[in-house]
């Protein structure tokens, strides 16, 4: 490496040449920032048909780009290291055309089938192999190039962190422009290939940034100004220390998503907004001029914290926009002071690259602890609670007031938590005040550790122990009535829901119903005999009304496949002698779906169930063509949707596998999409004709519903009697809404189809 103090260059770099400096080098990040960021959602889009559009499949991706992200920076800091200006620049630009010889991005050969188990170590490993490369050379750019700026002799050398909050703006941007503007406009291909072009655009931008810092005037390319030669290496601690306010945030970011993606409403680009904040975070801290100044952020955080806490006890189905709205602004106000202690702590641009290495470092740490580890160990978010715990410990050592009085902190909070938890092991009048009043309970704990920090500026272990105390709270004296049992995999979190009585059993996935079964009657005897289908499955439902038609119709009993399980409700719908096959992604949902404990259905009605685990785009398409009189695709009650199972390409296969007068039932009830529409496109680009259940039974209540059904069939006799039925109406695709493919789906189409008819 070059001489870090040398005396004064000989010749000064011109005000012209330092603005063509700043302005390559501002483009070279801006636009490393904009494949980085843009190549996750495109590159998981293509992953997700894989393992059914799982929002997990985020999770595992963020895992990935995080730890490929220290690789890169990790190979920075060391390429830094040559003695030669010229080896940093001659083995970058290889490695990027090297990466661009990989290219237009694609799934890796091997990977078409995912195992029955391990998924998220199989998608780590296609990750890896399929796109590991570009992603590690655009990974390594933005410290690279940081560390070139300096080099350049540019009067704005000796502080070069105003470049990350540039590459932050085109993640930013990136980020947004993807749901809102490639999505709905360009096909996967385009996609691709506009990503190929800017990744050749960066080549050259990167390739001029070499070659301004090979010709920047020798004796010039570092000077005592812009790295100080006599300023101590970090120490140990302070390394750790921004390991740990690095890695807080970015697992916060993966929990909350995770958070308001299930326990508040499971709705489509949710994912979007977080990710959007946590960049726009660290666009604000290194800026020259903070917009906000960062003791207001770490006067915030115990308010935010305890915000959170109120939140959670508070639930997410009342006011479904405030809570959605104030977790975000939570996780915003706690990242802008995490992400500021940083901006505050970082070295001096000699340690530059090593400061990136232990940012990025963090931020793997926190993305493995809340996408691959949480998952495995929690039966629920618990992630979530733990590291807003954790964001106490972010805050600056503090000189106390009142040293007097805050010495007995610790022995009044034990006095506290006896005080507050003894009550939920006993029964009677305190108990019930206790769960009545849970929100006021764990909320007035979680403000306490807010006045500690605002007023007696207390200790970060004063604080986080409060907080630990009142989320402790939370699970004490729990939301929900009656008996929960959670359920998690790596498909998601799923509630069995015992209601207060015994009277019925649900299963929840965050806020949405799949099924439910009446265990007992109004009078309180236990159901006797085969269970009766309820929820979307009653005899006078969409569902219920399609496989009597279709039953009355052929005059025979039926062959059946049924795509989704749910609670097994579908198993009572199979009259004797009928052949049911059911297609099933989630093991874990399988196994509490055959506990009679749970749910009835399949012990009672078809006890010898054998459902395929997979995929049902992979291991339906291996059934024998023109096998099933009816093909039930039930896997859209949720909010979010696999959508590759509603595409033209998915249509063809369940075609394929009709009988000849069979027909295709879709379950299409969604609270934020219009997904009408769309079965009715796919069906008829593939010149079958569509009816729309759009009736109410009438029969609301006891956990009987309204739903959304779609059946599609080649002629009109064969779908029976439903043709001429007042609550099914034919419906023509429409011409002005571009049919969903494999190649193209428009999530944002869907959501403005659904706000616009306002429903």
């Amino acid at each position: 490496m070059d001489s870090i103090v040398q005396p004064a260059a000989t010749e000064q770099p011109s005000a012209s040449r330092n603005r063509l400096v700043l302005t390559v080098y501002t483009a070279a990040i801006f636009v490393s920032a904009l494949l980085l960021f843009s190549v996750q959602p495109l590159f998981t889009k293509m992953v997700l048909p894989r393992l059914g559009g799982s929002p997990a499949v985020w999770s595992v991706a963020m895992v990935f780009f995080q730890s490929l992200l220290l690789a890169g920076y990790a190979y920075a800091h060391l390429l830094m290291q040559a003695r030669s200006r010229l080896v940093p620049v001659a083995v970058h630009l290889v490695l990027l055309i090297a990466a661009f010889a990989t290219l237009p991005l694609g799934i890796a050969f091997g990977y078409g089938e995912p195992p029955a188990s391990g998924y998220a170590f199989w998608l780590l490993g296609l990750f890896v192999v399929s796109i590991g490369l570009p992603f590690f050379a655009l990974a390594a750019n933005n410290p690279l190039l940081q560390a070139w700026f300096v080099r350049t002799g540019h009067p704005a050398g000796h502080d070069p962190y105003f470049l990350y909050a540039s590459s932050n703006i085109g993640s930013f941007l990136a980020l947004l422009s993807y749901p809102f503007l490639l999505e709905p406009v360009f096909t996967l291909h385009t996609q691709n290939r506009l990503w190929t072009g800017g990744y050749a655009l960066l080549i050259l931008l990167i390739a001029a940034c070499g070659v301004l810092l090979l010709r920047s005037p020798k004796l010039a390319v570092v000077d005592a100004k812009t790295e100080d030669a006599n300023a101590p290496a970090p120490a140990f601690l302070t390394r750790l220390r921004w390991i740990f306010l690095a890695a807080v945030p970015s697992g916060l970011l993966i929990a909350v998503t995770a958070h308001i993606s299930t326990d508040v409403a499971a709705a489509p680009l949710l994912w979007v907004l977080p990710l959007s904040l946590y960049l726009l975070t660290w666009v604000v801290v290194f800026q020259s001029r903070p917009l906000l100044p960062h003791k207001w952020m770490l006067m915030l955080q115990p308010v935010a914290i305890a915000g959170v806490v109120v939140l959670l006890a508070f639930g997410g189905e009342q006011n479904l926009l405030l809570t959605l709205g104030g977790h975000q602004l939570c996780f915003f106000v706690i990242a802008m002071a995490c992400h500021g202690e940083l901006a505050r702590t970082r070295p001096v641009a000699k340690y530059l690259t090593g400061f990136y290495v232990a940012l990025s470092f963090g931020g793997m740490v926190g993305g493995l602890f809340a996408g691959l580890l949480a998952p495995f160990t929690f039966s629920w978010i618990a992630e979530y609670p733990i590291l807003v715990a954790l964001a106490a410990l972010c805050r600056p050592i503090a000189n106390e007031r009142l040293a007097g009085v805050v010495k007995w902190y610790w022995l009044a909070l034990a006095a506290l938590a006896v005080a507050l938890v003894a009550p939920s092991y006993a029964t009677g009048n305190l108990s019930t005040w206790f769960e009545d009043h849970r929100v006021w309970v764990a909320g007035s704990v979680g403000v306490l550790a807010a006045l500690l920090a605002l007023m007696l500026n207390a200790g970060r272990w004063k604080i986080f122990a409060t907080v630990v105390l009142a989320l402790a709270l939370i699970r004490v004296y729990p939301a929900d009535e009656g008996r929960v049992t959670t359920v998690r995999s790596f498909f998601g979190v799923h509630k069995i829901v015992v209601t207060p009585g015994g009277y019925f059993h649900v299963l929840m996935h965050g806020t949405t119903i799949h099924g439910a079964e009446r265990f007992r009657n109004n009078d309180g005897t236990p159901v006797a005999g085969r269970p009766e289908p309820i929820t979307y499955y009653h005899k006078d439902g969409g569902i219920g009304q399609a496989v009597s038609a279709i039953r009355e119709r052929k005059g025979a009993p039926l062959k059946v496949a049924a795509i989704g399980v749910g609670s097994g409700t579908l198993a009572c719908a199979a009259a004797p002698g009928e052949d049911w096959k059911f297609f099933e992604i989630d093991q874990s949902m399988v196994d509490a779906a055959r506990d009679p404990r749970n749910f009835r259905y399949i012990s009672s009605c078809m006890p010898d169930m054998k459902p395929v685990i997979g995929d049902a785009r992979l291991t339906f398409a291996k059934e024998p063509d023109g096998a099933y009189d009816l093909v039930i695709v039930d896997a859209y009650s949720s909010d979010a949707i696999p959508i590759h199972l509603a595409t033209e390409e998915a249509m063809k296969i369940y075609k394929d596998k009709l009988a000849p007068h069979g027909a295709v039932v879709m379950h299409v009830s969604n609270r934020h999409l219009d997904l009408e529409t769309v079965v009715v496109g796919i069906a008829d680009a593939n010149d079958l004709q569509s009816w729309v259940f759009n009736e109410d039974s009438g029969r609301d209540g006891d956990y009987i519903f309204s739903t959304d059904v779609v059946i599609s069939a080649r002629e009109e006799a064969d779908i029976g009697r439903l043709a001429a039925s007042k609550s099914w109406e034919q419906t023509e695709a429409d011409d002005r809404v571009r049919v969903w493919t494999d190649d193209y789906s428009n999530i944002l189409g869907a959501l403005y189809r659904r706000w616009r008819d306002g429903e």
